[in-house]
């Protein structure tokens, strides 16, 4: 049994190392294809200008629906080439304010309606096929509720589809409130990671991205040729964008271009977020990766395709490792092997470790010259910590897209909160999580118990290690009990 144990340990901390390894890979192409590379040329103005529409799907938006509608009025763009559809599938008195918002929309002289459905099919990209039907734009603009564009938005992205064969257009998201809490300042780390990191350099690499389902802009021919809409994946966004690039469609990604939205500032809602993402990702995988390495395309394209659909599966293997953790430490003192051997557990803490620091250090440095909130010197091991507290949650969704368990698509509530003085404490739509808060903290428990021993025992090379991980489900589950049963800020 000790045998076995070390065995399943060593073998998934190896596995883990592999996607530790990734993101070193990840900073060696952005650095290659876009750090060293020649400034890209700036593609000619349309002339004329083509016709757009811009699709709002909505879904109880009573906090932020017109601070969107007022944002997407204010783009600098021909009345007369813009369409604006309200996709509301509201089911509270949010659909009224809607109504008034748009139809005041319009008599200001804004071609906009609002759309409504008798039911939610499809969710979002149900909301965005009914849409498709009666669209007019040669190109298709999305934001969702949190995001504000800034007025030239259109006239930065649409220039690009001056080459004939780029079928989509992706900005990089902001944020409107980074600093109102360390839950916040965490999630703008790893969104900056992905956008600059990630999503630069697969884009300028060649390889496969995806159209992140908002702040971007399609042209129609696109999502036709891919396919359309579908429902059948949590993340209609990826799936759409696997599609149509098999189908020869290139996309295009611009950092330089930023479209702030809102942070979540209830963990309930961030665990909604995390799960749809992570549950969508694996959906496509299974849904696509067949079709992909059938086809004709290089072996960079579908092998980094694969990581990149597959990668959320890791946090199967977080939680097996910190399950593992303690036991495997009884099972190297049942067979003898010296306190000191425990090392190896704090070698690749460390390389783990440095792949972070590196990676979101990067990120945080290439995000945003003037932002506001600078990184922290707490802000990495805290956001190593913050992953490992999110792998119950995360590994749930995992398994559940493995064995085809069905859920609804539940999207993430927004407050329209971006100062840290600001309360949701009495606001709709609030998540409660405390059921996976209580499992997170009996883990905490669990790792207390084995740092204790670990101290005890004179495995002293492990107490770093078990420390993360004690942190890491003691913050998560600690912040779930509290944003459902005594919310506010933290």
């Amino acid at each position: 049994m000790a045998v076995l144990t070390l065995s399943l340990y060593f073998g998934i901390l190896l596995l883990l190392s592999l996607y530790g390894f990734h993101r070193y890979w990840i900073l060696y192409l952005y650095w290659r294809h876009y750090k060293t590379a020649p400034r890209r040329a700036d593609p000619p103005i349309p002339t004329p200008w083509p016709r757009v529409t811009v699709q709002l799907p909505l879904y109880n938006e009573m906090y932020v629906v017109e601070r969107l509608l007022n944002a997407v009025c204010a783009l600098d763009y021909p009345r007369d080439l813009l369409e604006i559809q309200v996709l509301d599938d509201s089911s509270d008195d949010s659909a009224a304010l809607t109504d008034r918002l748009t139809e005041e929309k319009h008599r200001a002289g804004f071609d906009i309606k609002t759309l409504h459905r008798a039911d939610r099919r499809g969710f979002k990209a149900g909301a965005l096929a009914n849409g498709m039907k009666t669209a007019t734009g040669e190109f298709v603009a999305i934001f969702d509720a949190d995001f504000l564009p800034s007025p030239d938005f259109l006239r930065a992205t649409l220039p690009h589809f001056a080459d004939e064969r780029i079928g989509m257009v992706q900005t990089r998201w902001g944020h409107v409130n980074p600093g109102y809490s360390l839950l916040t300042r965490l999630q703008a780390l790893l969104l900056d990671g992905h956008f600059v990191l990630e999503h630069t350099a697969r884009n300028r690499s060649g390889a496969f991205f995806n159209f992140n389902g908002t702040a971007g802009v399609w042209r129609r021919s696109a999502i036709e040729d891919g396919g359309g809409w579908s429902d059948d994946t949590l993340t209609e966004d990826l799936d759409i964008s696997y599609r149509a690039q098999i189908r020869g469609w290139r996309f295009l990604f611009l950092p330089e271009v930023v479209c702030p939205a809102e942070l979540p500032v209830d963990i309930g809602a961030f665990r909604g977020q995390q799960h749809r993402w992570t549950k969508g990702a694996l959906q496509v995988a299974k849904k696509i990766l067949p079709s992909l390495w059938r086809s004709p395309l290089p072996f960079f394209v579908k092998l980094e395709s694969t990581i990149h659909l597959t990668s959320n599966a890791g946090y199967v293997l977080l939680l097996a490792f910190s399950l593992l953790l303690f036991p495997s430490l009884l099972a190297r003192r049942a067979l003898g092997w010296p306190a000191w051997a425990a090392g190896v557990d704090l070698g690749a803490f460390f390389l783990a470790a440095l792949s972070v620091a590196l990676f979101y250090g990067v990120a945080d440095r290439e995000s945003f010259p003037n932002r506001e909130i600078r990184l922290r010197w707490t802000d990495l091991p805290a956001l190593m910590a913050f992953g490992v507290g999110m792998c119950v949650n995360n590994s749930r969704a995992v398994l559940e897209a493995l064995f085809n368990v069905r859920t609804d698509f539940l999207r993430t509530a927004k407050y329209n909160i971006r100062d840290r003085g600001e309360s949701w404490l009495n606001k709709r739509y609030r998540t409660i999580s405390g059921s996976l808060g209580a499992l997170e903290m009996a883990a905490a428990v669990y790792f207390v118990v084995a740092l204790a021993w670990s101290w005890t025992a004179g495995y002293l090379w492990s107490v770093p290690f078990i420390g993360l991980f004690l942190v890491g489900y003691g913050y998560v589950g600690l912040l779930s009990l509290r944003h459902a049963f005594w919310p506010g800020k933290w």
